[in-house]
């Protein structure tokens, strides 16, 4: 199956529920911010800019639980900043799986490796010894972390565990380049993909999500795709970048960007997302076909938010994950007095100019599941996606240049304000002939590296 049938029973039966009892709004995901604190400055992100990044700036672990009892979303992505900051997020996901939660933790793979470790050290005993001698073989730790290891860690907190109820979602929107000069830091994309691998042979579920961005090159993300999935990666979701005040206002004050020149229209996205469909039958996209028929252009959907709501260090965020249009104390509150005819789009017309250009998966992806804006032949199309047979990992990414960083002759130029960053498509052709040059003069010319 795509997703393994017990989480799919789960989501189905709470939707079915609330039908039955006539529901008029509940939540399937709750996008859980314990914290806004993080240890990078990706572009594009506005989160860390909109809220304070003071690490006293926190939900506390009742308030967290709390937020996810309250709007009873089956599903939690644990999110931020940076949720593997958050000082209790063991204790967070030990017990949201506890009430019986599938849990997403969203995180840009940096702290990933030590949170594994300290699992093990942990729970060491004798049966954690191949596991140690097949990441030693693989230099995904080092014989001193082996050691560490081995010396246990009794301090009476549980480790985030392996579990089929539980992902690591790992931040990726490109291959190396893309993904370093996307994250402002050099290293990241490497980090991901040694902890993408350190978790699956450990047993734990993966997955990844990604932005495409106007500069993105979408062939690069069928590539990056190819890559996850020869890594054994369970599954993806996949989003347009979306131009969100604070975003917009970070980039003109930090970058000296024009958000227009980094965002997606409502155009380029079904410009950019015009294979998405038949993606979908290759690789393990999580959610609806429905959804990638929206980004393709295929068909209209109504926005609705409200089956993913954001609760953060401020309350219940509204009207979405993205527009802040003031913060709830409750949920219900929140669904009662925010006037949700005021936002998406309806036949072809932004309600609001600022979802004019808006295509998320946080306020689209529900849609069909929920029953809205359904066609003849949606039910089926929902139940044969979810419910049957997942594709199968691409067997052979061998044509795959992943670790594609410092082959331009430029570096990545990550991390640095200048005025005008590179243009990502630019740099790609750059390296393209360059590439070119060097097979035509034999390899006597520069390796590529810079001096």
């Amino acid at each position: 199956m795509r997703f393994p049938f017990a989480l799919s029973a789960k989501i189905a039966r709470h939707i079915i529920t609330n039908k039955i009892k006539k529901t008029g709004k509940f939540a399937l995901v709750l996008q859980l911010e314990p914290l806004h604190t993080c240890n990078l400055t990706c572009t594009g992100c506005g989160r860390i800019r909109e809220y304070s990044t003071n690490l006293k700036d926190m939900m506390s672990l009742e308030d967290c639980l709390g937020a996810a009892t309250e709007c009873n979303a089956p599903m939690v992505s644990i999110c931020g900043g940076e949720p593997l900051i958050y000082p209790k997020i063991e204790e967070l996901v030990d017990r949201l799986l506890d009430q019986g939660r599938i849990v997403y933790i969203c995180t840009n793979g940096m702290f990933m490796r030590k949170k594994m470790r300290e699992y093990l050290a942990r729970n060491y005993s004798a049966a954690v010894e191949p596991k140690l001698t097949t990441l030693l073989a693989q230099k995904l730790i080092t014989e001193k972390e082996a050691a560490e290891i081995r010396k246990g860690k009794n301090d009476g907190r549980p480790g985030i565990k392996p579990t089929k109820w539980m992902y690591w979602n790992v931040h990726v929107d490109g291959l190396e380049y893309i993904h370093d000069l996307i994250v402002e830091r050099e290293g990241v994309f490497k980090e991901c993909v040694e902890a993408i691998k350190m978790a699956k042979i450990l047993g734990y579920q993966v997955a990844t999500n990604c932005t495409v961005y106007k500069e993105t090159d979408m062939d690069d993300i069928e590539k990056m795709f190819d890559f996850l999935s020869n890594l054994g990666v369970d599954g993806h979701t996949i989003t347009p970048g979306y131009e969100y005040d604070a975003a917009k206002k970070d980039m003109l004050k930090r970058l000296n960007k024009k958000p227009e020149d980094f965002f997606l229209t409502r155009k380029l996205t079904r410009e950019k997302f015009k294979n998405i469909v038949e993606w979908g039958q290759k690789y393990t996209f999580f959610g609806s076909p429905i959804y990638l028929e929206f980004l393709a252009g295929k068909r209209d959907l109504h926005c609705t938010a409200w089956a993913i709501p954001t609760r953060n260090v401020r309350g219940w965020k509204a009207p979405c994950y993205l527009m802040t249009d003031g913060h709830y104390e409750r949920y219900q509150e929140m669904l009662e007095k925010v006037d949700w005819d005021k936002y998406g789009v309806f036949d072809g017309v932004a309600r609001d100019l600022r979802c004019e250009n808006c295509m998320t998966h946080c306020g689209y992806e529900p849609t069909p599941s929920l029953g809205i804006d359904t066609q003849c032949g949606d039910t089926w199309k929902l139940i044969r996606y979810n419910f049957g047979r997942k594709p199968a990992p691409v067997a052979d990414a061998s044509h795959v240049d992943a670790y594609n960083g410092i082959t331009t002759g430029r570096g990545h130029l990550t991390g640095r304000r200048d005025p005008v960053q590179p243009n990502i498509q630019q740099v790609l052709a750059e390296r393209e002939v360059t590439a070119a040059v060097a097979a035509e003069t034999n390899g006597h010319g520069r390796d590529g590296c810079c001096s």
